[in-house]
């Protein structure tokens, strides 16, 4: 099920940082948002598909179809209270990333922190918002978040994975996407949909069944491998 090189002590650390999070409960003033990003294809089809009109009738399409190039999809999803944020982008470089996150910003004033559940991907640290706001406005917005990042090789303690898992299914499907405006709209529309119904997520994996599952009673007790 997961694939974990070596399990260290910053491993246990980290993941632990995590789960303890997720086993908070909703605190209003300290939302805990989860973020990750997808690459999209766009493709279009080279011929019309065939509409199934009726009961019983094939949906027709033809195995040809035009590539369109690719898209970047950021999710984030706060777990607790049912808010969801999608942004569709050219790609995931440091300016995107910054514009997600002063976007996750807006939606929570005057909150004592954000806290933010994400990956170890390059991008996805302070320097991208300087960079692209400068140096006091970019600090500024970073400032209003608490960063928790998860182990390397352990994307599945974030539970943006499983908003993004929920957004190919509903909002991609099957169905091809021919170019970035399309895509947009899908996203922006799937996105008020999850808002509107505050939909969830149940997270139940705890800092306990860590323990069990690696083999561990402490982090101090985790010898590392030689």
């Amino acid at each position: 099920m997961w694939c974990i090189p070596e399990f260290t002590q910053e491993y246990a650390e980290r993941m632990e940082d995590v789960l303890s999070l997720y086993e908070k409960p909703l605190n209003l003033e300290e939302p805990v948002v989860c973020l990750d990003e997808k690459p999209v294809q766009l493709l279009e089809d080279a011929r019309k598909s065939i509409v199934a009109d009726k009961p019983g009738a094939i949906f027709k399409r033809d195995y040809e179809y035009i590539r369109g190039g690719t898209a970047n999809v950021f999710c984030a999803v706060e777990p607790k209270a049912g808010r969801h944020f999608t942004r569709v982008t050219k790609n995931r470089k440091g300016p995107a990333f910054a514009k997600m996150i002063s976007r996750i910003a807006k939606a929570y004033p005057g909150k004592k922190t954000i806290h933010l559940v994400m990956d170890n991907l390059s991008t996805h640290g302070k320097k991208s918002l300087t960079d692209f706001y400068g140096e006091k406005w970019g600090s500024k917005i970073w400032g209003k978040f608490t960063p928790h990042y998860t182990p390397k090789h352990a994307s599945w303690l974030d539970q943006a994975e499983i908003e993004i898992g929920i957004f190919s299914r509903q909002c991609l499907g099957k169905d091809r996407v021919g170019d970035i405006s399309a895509l947009r709209m899908r996203a922006s529309a799937w996105n008020r949909r999850m808002n509107r119904q505050r939909r969830k997520i149940n997270w139940r994996f705890t800092a306990l069944d860590a323990r069990r599952k690696f083999g561990y009673k402490s982090i101090g007790l985790i010898q590392p491998e030689h």
